[in-house]
C-alpha cells in the first residue's frame, strides 16, 4: 500500500466523521453560483446584474445563473438572498430599496442582513412622462398637478420603494402634499414605464438609463433628474434645481451581497472578483453605453454606506409620511 494511497484513504476517513473542512476537497468555487435580482427582467438591477454575472463567471471559471425573484416591493428577492445557504453559492444583487422596505414594516431585512461584497453602481431619479404629454417642464407639471390632486398616477417601483419617494420627496420639497399623486406599485422601472407609454399612469420618476430606450423611441420625455449635475446619457435634461429651483436629489444604488457567514474563503474570492470587475474596460464601457453610474466600494466601505443610506431614507420617509 503506496503513500499515496494511504494519504487519499486517511482523508476519506476523515472526511465521513467531518474532520475535514470543504476547503480541503478544492478552492471555491467548485460549482455554478446563483446570482438573485430581487426586480423583473429589462429594468437598471437586472441589466447590471447580468454584466457582473456574465463577467464573474468568466473569472471564476464557474457558471453563474442570473435569477429574478420578484414581488412584495422587493421583499421576495432580498430575503431570497440573505435566507440561502451560506456557503457562497448564491449571491444577489442589494439595492436602495434595502435601507426603505424595513421602515415601512414589510421586512426586519436591512443591509446588516448579509455579506456586504461591493457597491457597483449609482443612478439619479429623473421624472419621465409621455413624449406628448402638453408639460414642457416641471413647473407645468407641478402646477396640473395642483390643479388635479389625484388625477395624475405615478409608477416606477413598489410601493414606498426609491420611485416613489423619489417623487414624493420631491412634491414635499416643493411645497405639494405627496398624496396628490397616487403610486401605483410594479415590479420595477421596465413594467412602469410600459404603463406610462400604455395610458395607464401619467408619471415615472425612474432613472434616465431605465427610460433611454423608450426616450430614443420618442415615446417618452424627461423633464428634469433628481441630481446636482446634468446626466451625461441626457446632458440637455435638466436638474431639478435648475427647473424648478429644489434642490431635492434622489438616487437608486445597487451592489453585491451574500448571506451572512459565508466562508471566507468564498468571501475573499468574491471581494477579489467584484473590485476587478467594476474596474474592467468591459464592466465600464457596458455601464457607459447604458448610461449607468459607475461607483465601487469594498465591503467595509460598502457596509457604512449602506448604514448611513438606511438613516438618510428613514429620515426622508418619516417626512412625508412614508414609513410606519
Amino acid at each position: 500500500m503506496n503513500a499515496l494511497f494511504l494519504r487519499a484513504f486517511a482523508a476519506a476517513a476523515l472526511a465521513l466523521l467531518g474532520l475535514v473542512p470543504p476547503a480541503a476537497f478544492g478552492a471555491y468555487p467548485e460549482r455554478p453560483i446563483t446570482l438573485i435580482v430581487p426586480w423583473g427582467a429589462g429594468g437598471g438591477t437586472d441589466a447590471t446584474a447580468r454584466i457582473i454575472g456574465s463577467l464573474l463567471e468568466k473569472d471564476v471559471g464557474q457558471p453563474v445563473n442570473v435569477v429574478n425573484r420578484t414581488g412584495g416591493s422587493g421583499v421576495v428577492g432580498h430575503a431570497a438572498i440573505a435566507s440561502a445557504a451560506s456557503d457562497g453559492y448564491t449571491i444577489g444583487i442589494v439595492t436602495v430599496e434595502i435601507g426603505m422596505m424595513h421602515w415601512q414594516g414589510l421586512t426586519e431585512l436591512s443591509g446588516a442582513s448579509y455579506t456586504p461584497v461591493g457597491l457597483v453602481n449609482a443612478d439619479p431619479a429623473g421624472l419621465q412622462v409621455r413624449a406628448d404629454a402638453p408639460y414642457k417642464n416641471v413647473n407645468e407639471l407641478v402646477a396640473a398637478i395642483k390643479a388635479n390632486p389625484g388625477k395624475f398616477k405615478a409608477s416606477g417601483t413598489g410601493q414606498g420603494g426609491i420611485w416613489h419617494l423619489a417623487i414624493a420627496g420631491m412634491l414635499q420639497d416643493m411645497k405639494v402634499d405627496p398624496a396628490s399623486v397616487p403610486w401605483v406599485p410594479s415590479n420595477g422601472a421596465a413594467p412602469g414605464l410600459q404603463d406610462l407609454v400604455a395610458g395607464g399612469v401619467e408619471i415615472v420618476p425612474c432613472s434616465l438609463p431605465e427610460a433611454r430606450s423608450l426616450i430614443d423611441a420618442g415615446k417618452v420625455k424627461s423633464l428634469a433628474v433628481m441630481a446636482d449635475q446634468p446626466a451625461a446619457l441626457f446632458p440637455n435634461v435638466p436638474t431639478l434645481k435648475a427647473a424648478t429651483g429644489s434642490a431635492w436629489t434622489m438616487a437608486a444604488w445597487r451592489g453585491i451581497a451574500a448571506p451572512k457567514n459565508i466562508p471566507v474563503e468564498a468571501r475573499d474570492k468574491l471581494v477579489a472578483a467584484i473590485k476587478k470587475i467594476v474596474a474592467s474596460k468591459d464592466y465600464t464601457d457596458f455601464m457607459a453605453k447604458q448610461g449607468y453610474g459607475v461607483i465601487y466600494a469594498g465591503p467595509e466601505d460598502f457596509a457604512k454606506f449602506m448604514a448611513k443610506s438606511d438613516a438618510d431614507l428613514g429620515a426622508t420617509m418619516k417626512a412625508v409620511g412614508i414609513a410606519k
